[in-house]
C-alpha cells in the first residue's frame, strides 16, 4: 500500500509542475512497481496486455477520419450550415459554437479536437462582433464537452478497452445525452443572451438554410453513416473507423477538392502523433492498475466508497465514485485509461451498469478538462482568445453548473443512456 501511495502521489506531484503526462505516468508506475519488487517483470507484460483489446484498433482509425475531415475544410462548411440555422436569434454565434460542436463531435470525438476545428473559427467571429473573449473562449471550452458523448468518442473507446464493455452499446448510449448536454448549453447562452443583450444580427432564412446545408451535405453525411451503420449492426465500429477514413480521403480529395498528397501527410503524421500518445497511455495505465490491485488500493477505495455513500443507495454510490472521478479528472488527463483500473473492481463489486457508467466517467472528463488547474479546455479556448485561463472559467461557471446538474440528472436517471442501447439489443 505505501508504494501505491508513493506512485500515485508521484504522479499527482509531476502533473502539478507541468511534467508531461505520459513521462509522470511512466514514472509512477515504474516507481510503484519497484518498489513491489516486481517491475522489471510485470510492467512490459502489463503494458502489452493493456495494448491487447481489439477495440483499441478503431481509435487511430477515427483519429485520422477526424483530422483528414478538419484538414480538408468540413468544419467551415458546417459552421456556415450551423449559422444559417441558428445565427440569427440573440446570441447568435454563441449558439452556432454549441450547434457547430454538435456536429462536429460525430466526427472528432474529444474535447481538444472540437476546439482546435471550431474555436478557431468561432472565437474570432464572436470577438469581432463584440463578445468579451472570456464568454467566447468559455462557450467554446463548454461547448467542445459535447464532442466526447456523441459517436465516435475517443474516451468511449478507451473505457471499451479498459472495461471490455461494448463498444457498440456505449456509441449508442452517449447520443441521446449527447445531444441533450447540446440543448442545455443552448438554453445557457439563451439565458445569458437575454440578461447580458447580446447582439442579434440578421433574420431566420430558409434559402441560405437550404443553401448550406447542399455545400455541408457531405460532411453531415460522415457521422450519420457511421453511428447508422454501428447501430443497425452494418459494420462494427472498428470497421466503422475505417469507413471513416476511407470516406474522408473521398469526400474531400474528390468532391470537395481541398486537399493534396502534402496535407494528407501532414494529417497522418498528427494522428500518428496523437494516437501514439493515447495508446502508450493507454498501455502504461495498465500497468499502473495492475500495480495498484497487487497493493489492495481497490479494496481500500471500496471502503471508502462505502463510507461516502450514505445507506444502501446505487445513487450515492455512483455519487461517491463520480467525487472521486471528477477531483482526479482536475489533475489526470486522459482520465480513463489512469482511473478505470483502479475502481473496475469495486465497479464489479457493487454490480454498476458499465454502460451507464461510461456515459459517467465520459462527464467527468468533461468536468475536468473545465476545472483548473489542468483544465485542457481552458487553456486551449484561452489560447485562440488570448485571455488567461482563470478569467475563460470564471466565464464558463454557468456552463459548469448546468454540467454539473445535467450529471446528476444522468445519475438519478440512467435510462438516459441506457434505453437506447438496450431497445436496440431487444
Amino acid at each position: 500500500m505505501v508504494g501505491a501511495l508513493i506512485g500515485i502521489s508521484l504522479l499527482v506531484f509531476l502533473l502539478v509542475i507541468g511534467v508531461p503526462m505520459i513521462a509522470a505516468l511512466t514514472g509512477a508506475v515504474a516507481i510503484g512497481l519497484w518498489l513491489g519488487g516486481q517491475w522489471a517483470l510485470v510492467m512490459p507484460q502489463s503494458i502489452l496486455n493493456g495494448l491487447g483489446d481489439y477495440s483499441l484498433l478503431s481509435l487511430p482509425l477515427f483519429v485520422l477520419a477526424g483530422v483528414l475531415m478538419n484538414v480538408g475544410g468540413l468544419s467551415s462548411r458546417l459552421f456556415d450550415f450551423a449559422h444559417s440555422l441558428v445565427g440569427w436569434m440573440r446570441g447568435g454565434l454563441a449558439q452556432v459554437d454549441v450547434v457547430t460542436s454538435i456536429f462536429l463531435g460525430g466526427m472528432f470525438g474529444s474535447s481538444t479536437a472540437d476546439i482546435a476545428g471550431t474555436g478557431s473559427i468561432t472565437i474570432p467571429a464572436m470577438k469581432k462582433e463584440g463578445y468579451s473573449p472570456g464568454f467566447a473562449a468559455a462557450t467554446c471550452a463548454a461547448s467542445s464537452g459535447v464532442g466526447p458523448m456523441i459517436p465516435p468518442s475517443s474516451p468511449m473507446i478507451l473505457y471499451s478497452a479498459v472495461t471490455g464493455t461494448s463498444l457498440g452499446a456505449l456509441f449508442m448510449a452517449g447520443i441521446i445525452p449527447g445531444i441533450l448536454m447540446g440543448l442545455v448549453f443552448m438554453g445557457v447562452v439563451f439565458v445569458l443572451a437575454r440578461t447580458r443583450n447580446f447582439p442579434r444580427h440578421g433574420d431566420l432564412s430558409w434559402s441560405e438554410i437550404w443553401t448550406t446545408f447542399k455545400a455541408a451535405f457531405f460532411s453531415i453525411g460522415m457521422p450519420l453513416i457511421i453511428v447508422g451503420g454501428t447501430t443497425i449492426g452494418v459494420f462494427t465500429p472498428t470497421e466503422g473507423g475505417a469507413f471513416g477514413v476511407v470516406y474522408a480521403l473521398l469526400v474531400s480529395v474528390f468532391v470537395y477538392r481541398s486537399i493534396g498528397p502534402r496535407e494528407i501527410y501532414r494529417a497522418g503524421l498528427a494522428s500518428v502523433q496523437l494516437s501514439g500518445e493515447l495508446l502508450l497511455m493507454v498501455g502504461l495505465s495498465g500497468a499502473l492498475g495492475v500495480s495498484l490491485a497487487s497493493a489492495h488500493v481497490p479494496e481500500a477505495l471500496a471502503t471508502f466508497v462505502d463510507v461516502l455513500a450514505v445507506g444502501d443507495s446505487m445513487f450515492m454510490r455512483l455519487a461517491a465514485l463520480m467525487v472521486l472521478a471528477i477531483i482526479a479528472g482536475m489533475f489526470i488527463d486522459p482520465l480513463i485509461p489512469v482511473l478505470i483500473p483502479v475502481i473496475m473492481p469495486t465497479l464489479l463489486a457493487y454490480q454498476i451498469d458499465l454502460v451507464h457508467f461510461g456515459v459517467l466517467m465520459v462527464m467527468a472528463v468533461v468536468i475536468g478538462q473545465l476545472h483548473p488547474p489542468i483544465g485542457i479546455a481552458l487553456i486551449i479556448s484561452g489560447r485562440i482568445a488570448n485571455v488567461d485561463q482563470i478569467r475563460v472559467f470564471k466565464a464558463c461557471i454557468p456552463f459548469f453548473v448546468a454540467i454539473i446538474l445535467f450529471t446528476i440528472l444522468l445519475m438519478a436517471v440512467p435510462e438516459i443512456s441506457t434505453w437506447l442501447p438496450n431497445y436496440m439489443k431487444d
